[in-house]
C-alpha cells in the first residue's frame, strides 16, 4: 500500500505541473522516493504507455477542453501547452483528436479524453504466481554495457534495439557458452548509481553469470549480495515478461512484506526460442 500512494503522489505531482515545461522524470520520481528508471519502468508497466506519453495525452486533452469552453487563440493555446508553433500543436492535436484545434472549435468531430489516473485498490490475486526467496552472496556477470539516457524515454526505446543487435550479432550464443554460475541464462540487468543517475542516464546490461577471467571484448559488473524474490514466467515474449512484471508490482509487493531493495534487477532469459509457448523465463528481483 505504501508504493501504491507513492505512485500516487507522483501522478499528483505530474497533474499540478502539467504546464511546466521544465518537468523532468527525476523530478517525478522523487515524489515516490525511487530512482528515475524504476518509477519510469513501473509507471509504463501498469498503464501500457510511458510518463512521456500520459503527460503528452493530458496536456491535449485540457487543450481541447480549453479550445471548446474559451475564445483563446489557438497560437496562444499552443505555446501554453508546451509547442513551438501553432504547426506543431495543430500536428499532435490531430493525432490525437482526429480532427484539427480549428474544427474542434467549431465542433465538428469527437474529441478523445484521457483522463487523470487515480490509482485504486482493486480485487486480483486468482491468478496464481509462482515465486521462491533465494539469498545470493555478491556474484560476477560479464557481457556487454551500453549507456542510456532518460532524457526523452530514450531507454526504452534503445534497450529492445540492443537486444535485437544481440540476437543478430551471435552475443547471445557466446553468454550462453560462457554461463558457469547459479543463474542460468542470459540476463537483462538495468544499472543505475549515482553517477549515471546525476548525468540522468542509465547502464544496461545484456550478460550472464561466470566465474572466471573476462574474455576478451566482455566486461564485468559485480551484483551486491542480496536476498532476492525469483519469478518464474511461462510463454512467449514479450508478454509473458510484461504480465509477470504487472502482477509483481500491482499485485505481489503491495500485498507482501517486502519492499525493492534498490540494486538491480535481473530479467533471466533460457535458450528456447523466444516465441515459444513453452518458454521459460525468470524475473530475480532484489528485497528488503
Amino acid at each position: 500500500m505504501v508504493w501504491l500512494e507513492s505512485l500516487q503522489r507522483a501522478i499528483d505531482y505530474m497533474e499540478e505541473h502539467l504546464l511546466d515545461q521544465e518537468i523532468t522524470i527525476e523530478n517525478i520520481s522523487k515524489q515516490a522516493n525511487v530512482s528515475a528508471f524504476h518509477f519510469q519502468r513501473t509507471f509504463a508497466i501498469l498503464t501500457d504507455i510511458s510518463v512521456g506519453e500520459y503527460l503528452r495525452r493530458r496536456r491535449l486533452t485540457l487543450a481541447a477542453q480549453e479550445l471548446s469552453r474559451t475564445n483563446c487563440k489557438i497560437i496562444d493555446l499552443a505555446y501554453k501547452y508546451g509547442y513551438d508553433t501553432p504547426e506543431a500543436f495543430s500536428k499532435a492535436f490531430r493525432r490525437q483528436h482526429g480532427v484539427s484545434p480549428s474544427e474542434a472549435r467549431k465542433y465538428i468531430g469527437k474529441l478523445k479524453s484521457y483522463n487523470r489516473l487515480i490509482i485504486q485498490v482493486s480485487l486480483k490475486g486468482a491468478e496464481p504466481m509462482k515465486y521462491k526467496i533465494v539469498e545470493k552472496g555478491r556474484f560476477q556477470v560479464v557481457g556487454i554495457k551500453r549507456e542510456f539516457s532518460l532524457a526523452n524515454e530514450e531507454n526504452l526505446k534503445g534497450i529492445p534495439k540492443l537486444w535485437e543487435e544481440v540476437n543478430q550479432n551471435g552475443m547471445d550464443d557466446l553468454l550462453f557458452s560462457l554461463n558457469n554460475g547459479q543463474i542460468k541464462g542470459v540476463l537483462g540487468v538495468c544499472v543505475v548509481n549515482s553517477e549515471t543517475q546525476s548525468q540522468q542516464a542509465m547502464d544496461y546490461w545484456v550478460a550472464t553469470e561466470y566465474d572466471g577471467d573476462i574474455p576478451e571484448g566482455l566486461m564485468k559488473c559485480e551484483i551486491p549480495a542480496s536476498k532476492w524474490a525469483v519469478f518464474e514466467v511461462h510463454g512467449p515474449m514479450p508478454h509473458a515478461m510484461q504480465n509477470v512484471w504487472k502482477q509483481i508490482i500491482s499485485e505481489w509487493l503491495p500485498s507482501s512484506n517486502y519492499e525493492h531493495a534498490g540494486t538491480p534487477d535481473l530479467e533471466v532469459y533460457t535458450e528456447a526460442h523466444p516465441a515459444s509457448p513453452d518458454l521459460y523465463s525468470e524475473i530475480w528481483i532484489p528485497v528488503k
